[in-house]
């Protein structure tokens, strides 16, 4: 057991980045990885069978702060650093993708786009609920043929006398079917695009649970029909206009996913390099064979260099630095090594690879996911590819 848990820290730590982070921000990270330990883990695997999340998880959430921690404390947040905020992601990941993705939409996603969009009043009447948990939100861009091309988006927000009539069908949209209200981003008269917070008990508003997933099948997603839904102008995001506003989203909830990935990668790693000491074949453990040492070595080198980068990736934020290809390159990278890493360790299990006794083949699959939401491997590619060229290659 003691062995065990020195190859943990070993792996974790490889880089003794332990010391890069404040009192505050390891105790934050801790608390969330124990309660990782005692509420997921022992049933993560038959969840994730099941197609379910859990639903009483979400008090226990909003207790442990992971909802718009990073927000001011009028909002119901804790003002904690982006580092911070990062490693709750990252220990909620280690849980599972659809764990963190919960978390990462309703924080990085519905309850920035009111921090950053909404009126004082419209903060002041979600905000703090939405950090107790008790309204869950969701965020309506993607559509069924409007997926990296957001522009191309046909929901249309009709003028009409005190509001708009919002007709358009979202997909793939992360709670939907869990949500109380939904930030539905649609174009005006004038072609604008414009987000609006949409109450989902409202007459025209059906979320149908998408349940034909091979990934992310602990996150509940859904596929949003708006018909002629009425949203009353004070509804509409008075600061939201155009395209950059549903992006300045993106990017916050991009920002999470560099982080959490880095959790998928140590679990695979950790539950690899364990079951290598302990599996025997020809007489010794598989992992005193090179090609196994090789492997891990592998794996070890791209977690660290995951890690490296969203720690700086977070040091940016929190200077005020950061800039949005900055959390593409982080996304890019993290996104597709955690998959690697994922793949690698999954084959280092052997036959138990397959089975959701263990982690790598759920966090493989739930990776394919998260390697191809919120920007494609190929679009954050490009989009760095024009910060660094100064040349659009759309």
């Amino acid at each position: 057991m003691a062995s065990t848990q020195n190859l943990g820290q070993r792996v974790d730590d490889f880089y003794g980045l332990e010391q890069q982070f404040s009192s505050d921000e390891i105790q934050v990270r801790d608390a969330v990885r124990r309660f990782v330990d005692a509420e997921i883990r022992p049933h993560v695997g038959e969840w994730w069978q099941a197609g379910v999340f859990p639903i009483e998880l979400i008090p226990k959430l909003a207790e442990l702060g992971v909802f718009g921690p990073t927000l001011p404390e009028k909002y119901g947040g804790a003002e904690l650093s982006p580092v911070a905020y990062g490693l709750m992601m990252q220990e909620l990941e280690r849980g599972d993708s659809g764990l963190r993705s919960f978390a990462s939409v309703q924080s990085g996603l519905a309850m920035y786009a009111i921090y950053r969009y909404g009126s004082e009043e419209q903060k002041t009447t979600y905000l703090p609920e939405m950090a107790r948990g008790h309204i869950i939100g969701c965020f309506g861009l993607t559509e069924p043929d409007a997926g990296s091309d957001p522009a191309a988006m046909r929901t249309i927000a009709k003028s009409v006398s005190g509001g708009v009539r919002i007709t358009g069908v979202k997909r793939w949209i992360t709670n939907g079917n869990l949500a109380k209200i939904a930030i539905v981003w649609a174009k005006d008269d004038a072609g604008t695009i414009r987000g609006y917070i949409v109450p989902t008990n409202t007459e025209g508003f059906t979320a149908k649970h998408i349940t034909t997933k091979a990934s992310m099948r602990m996150s509940v997603t859904s596929e949003l029909y708006l018909d002629d839904v009425f949203v009353p102008d004070d509804h509409r995001l008075p600061l939201s206009k155009g395209l950059g506003s549903p992006l300045g989203c993106l990017t916050q909830a991009r920002y999470g996913i560099a982080w959490g990935t880095v959790g998928a990668a140590l679990d695979c790693l950790n539950e690899a390099a364990a079951y290598a000491k302990t599996r025997i074949a020809f007489g010794r453990p598989i992992a005193a064979t090179q090609l196994v040492q090789e492997r891990l070595v592998d794996m070890l080198s791209m977690t660290v260099d995951m890690q490296l980068k969203a720690l700086q990736l977070g040091r940016l934020y929190g200077s005020g630095t950061m800039r949005y290809p900055h959390v593409s390159l982080a996304k890019r990278d993290n996104a597709r090594s955690a998959l690697v890493v994922a793949r690698m360790a999954r084959e280092i299990l052997g036959g138990n690879g397959i089975s959701v006794d263990y982690g790598p083949i759920r966090h493989m699959a739930n990776l394919e996911t998260v390697d191809t939401y919120e920007g494609t491997y190929e679009v954050h590619t490009l989009i760095v590819g024009r910060d660094l060229v100064e040349e659009n290659a759309f």
